[in-house]
């Protein structure tokens, strides 16, 4: 930062100024903290003037800017800063200093920083003569011309016209709609749309762009009615999809320390009622009214006290907002990851299930005779999906953070669960319906916490109803819906670790020769980032075909013994084709086949989107955005962008007309860990942008 503003404007005040706000980019000591007014003058004063009564910029103080940020409120006022302050560098201040800023111009106009209604201190202006009169400060005019008027209610008319959402709509929503983090409860991330095809998706252009509050990507917007909601960075925005205006914000940033894997806020929000949930990385949940962006309550679900963060998003099911918690990693987390079920009218907890047993549970013995405070991981880092017909909510959970304890010589009972597993919880009491364990003992950094989809598997006999997951090793499970009963897997080829499955039970025999050893360097594939991570498979059901984006590569890992966190890797080239880093995989999920394989130098960025156009969406680290044949897997369209894809792209449709839509910017785990394998593909220096397509031409 401080670097840009050096070359671009050689303004030693605005220097100072990006200097302090990334000194002081959190709580201090009172005697520590830069005064409101020295903040003020190196971030403000070089346009506004020392004594606020403005300079090339306007003045901060007068009759007529008290009047109307009287009315507006300090919220607006310190909205106002945080997002457009200072110009050459829109919300490069951190929060505490605008809001030292905030208060420190608030203070000099008498502006209530409380919260009060300003009615009885604001002026109502009735005619030219109750204005206030000339005082030497002049302001900037605010145009509320009939224009002004005119876009101002149709911006009202696109709220008022949104219709609460239901649980009817959450269980089948409107084809137009993206409602979900994958859209429907089945987890399938697919449309039904089809007006964007194989046929014409090359003609796909830039319908408009955003740019987003800065910070880590992985985001899923929603869309409802043609209105686009979307989180970055703790600032929630409303788009009209059809031209791009912005309708509302909602700013709540967020600062404190954390340990782990990069982010700024959970991948995902969810809508239901009136009101968007949306989970915060310190362990919040918001509750906002999605057509005025109004906060309507905040429920805070735990301290993070070390590592302890939500990073998933939320699903919400018969009236309960059910989130999944992550990084409880050992002692400085006590209490272990969970799963919580709130109300959504209220917030308040209706239950919370522990993904690590508690002594005296079922499943406490399984962890090779170790104290409870030495067990962690089984974190909860990808939102659930819902089986209706069987009532259960199901999660995945990761692998433990630790290893030693499953190391060493103990019971013989080292399965550790509920780590690498599929809960299978009742949305209404969080009662364990059932479970399955996918990988016991994991002590490599496998996790199995992704996306479960819930397929009709045909068979001999029938169909049968199915829990189908992925995790990073590039094995499929398939478990039945009902009782989580394992069905069969389907190995994708791009791990070295597992070298037998159990046709009946599903459980996985690892290498022996692959056991870490203390301080010895071994070698195994895929990379700890998984052959797939975070961004999610997407399944057409009307073909079976699952659409895998993957990472080719590998690792180099050692047991740190003594460590807290003691398994440690590092990243190394793929095994084969070492210059095909990233792809895109169709998988005959019955057949158990790979229908086609697109690879490609990139490693992968986003999740994979399939429509019912018969087109696959995906991106890259190489900032392209492609369309791929679902059928061959040819690419059809491709988008070179500003940064790269990557998140959760989505597919909506108003007024007849289809749009694709997708935010880049990266800052991720997973963008950081795997760009070393393709050196050469620097992404551009940062920002966080939504970009929308739509067919154009004819």
């Amino acid at each position: 930062m401080t670097k840009f503003m050096r070359k671009s404007l050689g303004a030693p005040v605005v220097i100072a100024a990006m200097a302090i706000g990334a000194a002081w980019a959190g709580p201090l000591a009172s005697q520590d903290k830069p005064s409101a007014a020295s903040l003020y003058e190196a971030s403000c004063a070089g346009c506004h003037g020392a004594d606020m009564s403005g300079a090339m910029g306007p003045s901060l103080k007068s009759a007529t800017f008290a009047a109307r940020w009287r009315e507006a409120g300090y919220d607006a006022l310190l909205q106002k800063i945080r997002k457009t302050m200072p110009p050459t560098a829109p919300g490069s201040l951190t929060p505490d200093v605008s809001q030292a800023i905030a208060a420190h111009i608030a203070a000099a106009n008498g502006i209530p920083t409380d919260g009060s209604t300003t009615a009885a201190s604001a002026p109502v202006l009735h005619s030219e003569a109750d204005a206030p009169k000339p005082d030497g400060n002049l302001d900037q005019v605010v145009n509320h011309d009939d224009t002004w008027k005119a876009v101002m209610q149709a911006r009202a008319g696109r709220l008022a016209g949104l219709s609460p959402v239901t649980e009817a709509m959450l269980r089948n929503p409107p084809d137009g709609d993206w409602l979900q983090w994958r859209r429907t409860d089945d987890g399938y991330g697919f449309s039904p749309l089809t007006k964007i095809n194989a046929g014409n998706v090359g003609k796909l252009t830039l319908a408009w762009s955003a740019a987003l509050t800065n910070g880590s990507n992985g985001i899923t917007p929603l869309v409802h009615d043609g209105v686009l909601f979307v989180n970055s960075n703790g600032n929630v925005q409303a788009f009209d999809v059809r031209n791009g205006d912005l309708l509302w914000e909602y700013d709540r940033p967020v600062t404190i320390p954390m340990f782990g894997a990069p982010a700024t806020q959970p991948r995902a929000i969810a809508i239901y009622g009136q009101n968007l949930y949306v989970p915060t990385i310190d362990n919040h949940m918001l509750a906002i009214d999605m057509h005025s962006g109004k906060l309507v309550w905040d429920h805070y679900i735990e301290k993070p006290r070390a590592t302890l963060r939500i990073n998933g998003g939320p699903i919400v099911v018969r009236g309960k907002v059910i989130q999944g918690i992550t990084g409880c990693a050992g002692a400085e987390e006590p209490g272990h990851c969970f799963i919580v079920g709130l109300d959504a009218a209220t917030g308040a907890e209706a239950w919370r299930f522990y993904t690590i047993p508690k002594p005296g549970e079922p499943g406490s013995d399984t962890w090779n005779g170790a104290p409870v405070e030495e067990r962690n991981g089984a974190s909860v880092w990808a939102a659930g999906t819902y089986d209706a017909v069987n009532n259960n909510v199901l999660f995945g959970t990761g692998q433990t953070y630790h290893i030693a304890p499953l190391m060493a010589p103990g019971t013989g009972k080292n399965d550790a669960l509920y780590t690498d597993s599929t809960l299978a919880l009742n949305p209404d009491t969080g009662k364990l319906n059932w479970h399955y364990q996918h990988m016991q003992r994991d002590v490599w950094d496998m996790d199995w916490v992704f996306e479960r989809q819930i397929i009709d598997l045909p068979g001999k006999t029938g169909h049968q109803r199915a829990v189908m997951t992925m995790g990073k090793l590039g094995i499929i499970d398939m478990l039945d819906a009902r009782t989580g009963k394992y069905i069969g897997s389907y190995d994708s080829g791009l791990q070295t670790l597992v070298t037998k499955i159990d046709p009946t039970t599903g459980r996985k025999t690892t290498d022996p020769a692959l056991e870490p050893k203390a301080n010895v360097l071994l070698k195994l594939c895929p990379y700890a980032t998984g052959a797939r991570s975070w961004p999610p498979t997407s399944f057409d059901p009307r073909s079976g075909t699952l659409f895998m984006p993957y990472f080719n590569d590998c690792m180099n890992y050692m047991w740190m013994k003594g460590e807290a966190f003691d398994i440690r890797y590092g990243v190394d080239v793929p095994r084969n084709n070492p210059g095909k880093i990233g792809g895109m995989m169709a998988i005959d999920v019955a057949g158990k086949t790979q229908r086609w394989n697109t690879r490609q130098r990139a490693p992968t960025s986003s999740a994979a989107l399939a429509t019912a156009g018969n087109v696959v969406f995906g991106g890259g680290r190489d900032r392209s955005f492609k369309a791929y044949d679902s059928t061959t897997g040819a690419v059809l369209w491709e988008a070179r962008l500003d940064q790269m894809p990557s998140a959760t792209p989505i597919t909506f449709a108003i007024d007849g007309e289809q749009y694709v839509a997708v935010t880049t910017g990266g800052g991720n785990s997973v963008d950081i860990l795997v760009s070393t394998l393709a050196p050469e593909l620097e992404s551009a220096n940062g920002g966080i942008r939504l970009w929308v397509f739509k067919l154009g031409g004819k």
